[in-house]
C-alpha cells in the first residue's frame, strides 16, 4: 500500500497533489466544524427542551439556562417584538458554520475536477513526448480521476453535515419559538 502511494506521489502532477492537499484540509475543517457545532447545538437543544418542559408543567418563566432568559431579564416589558428579536438572534447563533459547509460542499467537486483536468493534460503532454500506448493513457487518466473522486468525497460529507446541522438548528429555533408562544399565551 505504501509503495502504491509513493508511486502515485512520484508520478502525479504538482497541481494534482496541491488539489489533494487542499481537499484534505477542507475535509479536516469540515469534520471539525461539524463535530463542534453538532455537540454545541445538541447541548443547547437539551437545555431548551428542558426549559420548554418546565414551562408546559406550569413554571412561570423559562429556565435560567434558556436562551430566552437573558432577553426576559433585560427587558422591562415582555412583548412579541422582543421575542421575535430573540428568535432571530438564536437563529443567527444556531446557524454558525453552515455557510462554510455550504461553500465546501459546492466547491470541492470543482476543485477536484480542476486537479483531474490538469493531470489529464499532463498525461497527454507526456504521451506526445514519448511513445504513448494505451496503458500509459489508462494509468494517467486513472491517476487523474483520483482528484475528482476526492472532491466528490469531501462534498458528500460537507453536504450531509450541512443538512444535519440545518435540521438541528431548526429544531432548536422551534423549541425557542414554542417557549415564546407559551410565555405570551400566559401574559394575555
Amino acid at each position: 500500500m505504501s509503495e502504491a502511494l509513493l508511486d502515485f506521489y512520484l508520478k502525479s502532477n504538482g497541481v494534482t497533489l496541491g488539489v489533494l492537499a487542499l481537499l484534505s484540509v477542507y475535509f479536516i475543517v469540515t469534520n471539525w466544524v461539524f463535530i463542534y457545532r453538532y455537540l454545541t447545538i445538541n447541548a443547547w437543544v437539551t437545555k431548551e427542551s428542558q426549559s420548554l418542559e418546565t414551562l408546559l408543567m406550569g413554571a412561570s418563566s423559562v429556565s435560567d439556562f434558556s436562551y430566552l432568559s437573558h432577553f426576559i431579564k433585560t427587558s422591562e416589558v415582555i412583548t412579541k417584538e422582543m421575542f421575535d428579536l430573540s428568535k432571530l438572534a438564536a437563529t443567527k447563533d444556531a446557524t454558525k458554520g453552515l455557510p462554510l459547509l455550504s461553500i465546501v460542499s459546492s466547491t470541492t467537486p470543482f476543485i477536484g475536477l480542476f486537479g483531474t483536468v490538469v493531470s489529464i493534460l499532463d498525461t497527454f503532454d507526456s504521451i506526445g513526448s514519448s511513445s504513448g500506448t494505451m496503458s500509459v493513457i489508462a494509468v494517467g487518466v486513472s491517476d487523474a480521476l483520483i482528484a475528482t473522486a476526492a472532491g466528490i468525497f469531501v462534498a458528500i460529507f460537507a453536504y450531509t453535515y450541512h443538512e444535519v446541522l440545518k435540521r438541528k438548528s431548526f429544531e432548536l429555533t422551534s423549541l425557542i419559538s414554542m417557549q415564546c408562544d407559551a410565555i405570551l399565551a400566559r401574559k394575555v
